[in-house]
């Protein structure tokens, strides 16, 4: 999965922007779950770009509840 940008998460829905956070968290279980076996070698990297996305999202949905 590629990063983010803000502009990006702005411009997603209420909807669109809660499944891509499911599916952001899911796949950094993934790559933790890989990391406890021992078998993340290539893709250490990817975890905290993955946590930092997350992070703008939930702040962009935060945004949005207080707007309504």
């Amino acid at each position: 999965m590629t990063r983010l940008s803000m502009k990006t998460i702005r411009n997603l829905n209420e909807k669109d922007l809660h499944s891509k956070i499911q599916e952001t968290k899911s796949e950094l279980a993934k790559l933790k779950v890989d990391g406890s076996k021992g078998t993340l070698r290539k893709e250490s990297g990817k975890l905290r770009p993955l946590r930092h996305d997350i992070a703008r999202m939930m702040t962009q949905m935060t945004e949005i509840k207080k707007k309504k």
